[in-house]
């Protein structure tokens, strides 16, 4: 104990405590630098906050550089700062490399912007999601398909861009699709990483159309390798498939002037004809591998 006591005093008392203090204020170099300092750590995340910090960081450190060189003639203070100002230029260099090589095409710019951006999306990680589709924007001419009920198979997971699909089943209209929708979340989601399936839906686009596809089983390897994206991924289904139930519940109705409500499946059940009943395990299986695209039994459009 009494070494560490003695460790400390000296550690503390080694040095006289400042009884005058300098009447002229340092130069103007100085309180530059600490200006610097200051404004700097007041940057903000992802890329180009990153930029912001280090330009000024950087800045601050050369300019107390400068002042240590022709002020305090220091040599341990001017190498200090002068290290450090160089560790913020090479990281300096190095963010903006990154800025410029995820540098996207306008539409998957404006991609990102409306859809990965408010999700709080990085572009790193937005760069591996567009790098998976080749960063490729495919073009569907106005009634052209791209599937068709029974022949299509489903082998990618399409993501509309501009334009509007229209989906039927037998010749009769479900509902549309619009820009920052996905064409085939359904399907995506009604078969395992493992099946193959084909369209039960048809496809048509009723303008000039413009999508990203990703082929299903290189987007599985890619949720394979970033969980984080393989859950983005699931939000995102899983949102869009919402929405277009929802779509089918505006169209359809029950008789007797009652609307068909997906929240309300009692009450669906009480207004139509008495079925026989479904085992808990087979019903809660249907559940999981139905279409959400598939009208339900018994349900009629509300202008027929």
């Amino acid at each position: 104990m009494g070494e560490n006591g003695s460790f400390w005093e000296s550690l503390i008392y080694a040095h006289p405590t400042c009884t005058t203090w300098k009447q002229e204020a340092e130069g103007s170099i100085y309180h530059l630098a600490s200006i610097f300092f200051v404004v700097g750590f007041m940057g903000g995340s992802g890329f180009f906050g990153l930029l912001y910090v280090f330009s000024l960081l950087g800045l601050g450190f050369l300019c107390s550089s400068v002042w240590a060189w022709l002020d305090v003639c220091a040599a341990d203070i001017f190498s200090w700062n002068f290290v450090l100002f160089a560790i913020c230029f090479v990281q300096f260099v190095y963010v903006t490399y990154q800025v410029r090589s995820v540098a996207f095409d306008r539409e998957f710019q404006e991609l990102y912007s409306a859809l990965f951006q408010p999700l709080g999306i990085s572009l790193t990680v937005y760069r591996k999601i567009v790098l998976c589709c080749d960063a490729e924007v495919i073009t569907l001419e106005k009634e052209h398909c791209y599937a068709m009920q029974g022949k299509t198979p489903i082998d990618k997971l399409s993501l509309l861009v501009s334009g509007r699909i229209r989906v039927t089943v037998d010749g009769e209209f479900l509902h549309y699709i619009f820009p920052l929708q996905f064409l085939d979340s359904p399907e995506w989601d009604s078969l395992r990483p493992t099946e193959e399936g084909i369209f039960q839906v048809t496809l048509t686009a009723e303008t000039d159309c413009r999508y990203v596809a990703w082929r299903r089983k290189k987007l599985y390897l890619l949720f394979a390798k970033h969980r984080f994206i393989s859950r983005l991924f699931s939000i995102l289904i899983g949102s869009d498939i919402a929405e277009k139930l929802y779509a089918l519940n505006d169209r359809v109705h029950v008789g007797q002037g009652f609307r068909y409500d997906i929240r309300l499946p009692n009450f669906y059940h009480m207004a139509l004809p008495e079925s026989p009943p479904v085992p808990p395990s087979r019903r809660s299986h249907q559940l999981q591998r139905g279409s959400p695209r598939r009208k339900p039994a018994g349900v009629t459009n509300c202008g027929s």
